[in-house]
């Protein structure tokens, strides 16, 4: 049992608070969030215990949970790292991992520091999305665990254990090239279909009367936070390009076969992204 401090309860903090005390593996869950209604609604909400001032949660907190925007991310770990006592882990739970792990690279309690990404969420943000047993079943990416300490390593295994995802360990670059294909790229273009049907559409009226399943499967995560993917896309910058440059690519084909008319080449392309039935079920 121990003290958790978690810093920016929004969707991933808020709903890691709830669990991690819930199931137990904390005494005490703190929390530190900017956003004054925010702060109030997570206290009434019962996500944590308290709102503390960020100066209180590194003082008091035996794991520290950096759930922020990662442009932020960024530059807080280190300065957390200069701050916390010698027995105190430091984790962050961001969508980009490389830039990161090179700013706390050289760092002296470099050990303390375990960067990870939970591979859950929803299109919702705020303290009001977090949700219990969000992380159930999910995978989390432990990122440059060989510049972490083993013990710190093992307690946040123990802690990702408790919320029951699977452990997957992997380089902070190759982290990044492989979060564009499977995440990133899809909110890029869920945004994209967003802005084409309203920009097609000026009646909202009949968006909503004609959305189907499909359409609204494909485009919810166009209500995903602007500030949250800001910095993610401008951080994974070179590998989003490429993925995106390979979407229009396919995308082009495929009006190409509608252009011509082509039944034969549409059907080819279908059958053939078809295949992700053997990878996804």
């Amino acid at each position: 049992m121990c003290t958790v401090g978690v810093i920016g309860l929004g969707l991933i903090g808020g709903s890691m608070a709830i669990d991690l005390k819930r199931r137990g593996f904390a005494s005490r869950v703190i929390g530190v969030e900017q956003d004054s209604i925010a702060a109030e609604a997570a206290k009434t909400i019962g996500l944590v215990d308290d709102v503390v001032s960020y100066e209180d949660c590194i003082g008091q907190a035996d794991i520290i949970v950096v759930a922020v925007p990662v442009g932020t991310a960024v530059k807080m770990v280190p300065e957390i790292l200069n701050k916390i006592g010698p027995d105190t882990i430091v984790i962050d739970v961001c969508s980009t991992k490389s830039q990161i792990c090179h700013a706390t690279q050289y760092h002296p309690r470099r050990g303390q520091f375990v960067s990870t990404h939970p591979m859950a969420g929803t299109e919702y943000s705020g303290p009001w999305a977090a949700q219990p047993g969000l992380f159930d079943g999910r995978a989390c990416i432990f990122a440059n665990t060989e510049e972490s300490s083993p013990k710190a390593v093992k307690r946040i295994e123990e802690l990702y254990g408790v919320l029951n995802m699977r452990p997957t360990y992997m380089n902070a670059d190759q982290h990044d090239v492989h979060t564009a294909y499977v995440s990133h790229i899809s909110h890029v273009t869920s945004f994209a279909l967003a802005l084409t049907v309203l920009d097609k559409e000026k009646d909202e009226k009949h968006i909503f009367d004609l959305a189907s399943g499909g359409f609204s499967s494909t485009v919810r995560l166009a209500k995903s936070s602007a500030d949250m993917w800001v910095p993610i896309l401008t951080q994974n910058h070179d590998n989003v390009l490429h993925v995106m440059d390979t979407y229009i690519e396919k995308m082009l084909q495929f009006r190409d076969a509608v252009f011509n008319y082509d039944q034969e080449r549409i059907r080819e392309l279908i059958v053939e992204a078809n295949r992700i039935k053997k990878i996804l079920r």
